[in-house]
């Protein structure tokens, strides 16, 4: 997978696939509120696995129920098909529940 970042127009037509993440500039971000603060932290941990498993790390943020998770390459400044590749199978974990 490459890490060479991704112009503007490739990242919005993937986004067409990820209607619920945005582009900020920067990186690619989507907030979920959960049911509770515990099932918040539950989707975080799930993150964090999926993360590791692709040894490629969002950043998240949890504010009591609302877990936001922005995905970009801090090496290259800008997203690259990993980022988007960490968007999809996180997706897949709130998709799925």
């Amino acid at each position: 997978m490459t890490h060479e970042p991704l112009t503007d127009e490739e990242i919005d037509r993937a986004l067409l696939d990820l209607p619920t993440w945005v582009y900020d500039g920067t990186g690619v971000r989507r907030t979920v509120t959960c049911d509770s603060f515990m099932s918040g932290i539950r989707l975080v941990e799930a993150v964090a696995a999926v993360a590791e498993e692709l040894d490629h790390h969002p950043d998240i943020d949890i504010r009591y129920r609302d877990v936001t998770v922005t995905c970009w390459t801090h090496t290259t400044g800008g997203v690259t098909e990993a980022d988007l590749e960490l968007a999809r199978r996180v997706e897949a974990l709130v998709t799925l529940g």
